[in-house]
């Protein structure tokens, strides 16, 4: 695999390094329109060994993109470099809560999709300071940052509840801040003038799946709750198939009418849209309807 980066040195506390508010984003003050990425286009996947992460990246190389998987340095072997043996993907080992390892990490992308994401409550994600601020605000804050103005889109999967972080039971989620640091995120996206989408899935289902063969992760279903509702505000409080979330943010990067739009996302019973790109129009545009309709 390619290795497009130097090894990360060890993260210490001096080493983790938020976002610098600078004029990039009052040069970006016009967020850019979204642009449908062409297959063979680069896209960047950070978290692409997670749960929602590596079934994008498996639905991304099946529609013939290729990724760029970036990946914490690590002593031992890394995951990624073990993702989907001879597909189209190459990885960048890089820390996104330092930026002096981020150096070109996306360079040549066509759009970038931010899979990235740690427990609500302690647990042993936590390990070497991967809190909530660091995973939610910092790294995801300095790949924004990163981002060049010619990005096609950037995609960032959050979590419902974002906006009712201090309501029951949203405040009990949020007991260390994970929800906040989401908004938080969501807000510097929207301001730094990027083509943007944002996908916020109720709670996680089906998966994370242990496996990194790409022809079992495409053949995975959520059983008989494969339909999807859409909403384009925060309203939802049910469960969301990490399929279906991966699928919506596939099918976000093929159509440009998602650009600048939040979309929450849960799944129900039904077979759903599947991979039909038609079908995903729709609920899109449905979304889209809605949102005009509570503006008047």
């Amino acid at each position: 695999m390619q290795s497009l980066s130097t090894r990360a040195r060890p993260l210490g506390a001096a080493a983790v390094r938020g976002p610098r508010r600078s004029a990039r984003l009052v040069v970006r003050a016009a967020a850019q329109e979204g642009r449908a990425l062409a297959e063979g286009d680069l896209v960047l996947v950070a978290g692409a060994t997670g749960g929602v992460g590596q079934l994008v990246t498996a639905k991304l190389l099946e529609r013939g993109f290729r990724v760029r998987a970036v990946d914490r340095a690590r002593k031992n072997r890394s995951a990624a470099a073990q993702l989907f043996p001879g597909s189209n993907i190459e990885v960048f080992p890089a820390d996104l809560r330092d930026r002096s390892t981020m150096v070109g990490i996306t360079q040549g992308v066509a759009a970038v999709c931010c899979c990235t994401g740690t427990t609500a409550f302690p647990s042993p994600r936590w390990e070497g300071e991967n809190g909530p601020r660091n995973t939610d605000w910092v790294g995801t804050s300095n790949l924004i940052d990163s981002t060049p103005s010619t990005i096609k889109r950037f995609v960032l999967v959050t979590s419902v509840g974002v906006e009712r972080y201090t309501q029951f039971p949203f405040a009990i989620l949020n007991s260390f801040g994970v929800l906040k640091y989401k908004r938080d995120s969501e807000k510097h996206l929207e301001a730094s003038g990027l083509p943007y989408t944002i996908i916020r899935p109720g709670r996680l289902t089906d998966g994370p799946y242990t496996s990194y063969d790409l022809n079992t992760l495409l053949q995975a279903t959520a059983g008989t709750r494969q339909d999807v509702q859409l909403s384009p505000r925060d309203d939802q409080r049910g469960e969301a198939s990490r399929i279906a979330v991966a699928e919506a943010v596939v099918q976000s990067l093929l159509l440009p009418a998602t650009s600048k739009h939040y979309y929450s996302i849960c799944s129900t019973d039904g077979e759903g849209p599947g991979k039909d790109t038609a079908a995903w129009e729709r609920l899109f545009a449905q979304c889209h309807s809605a949102a005009s309709t509570v503006m008047v």
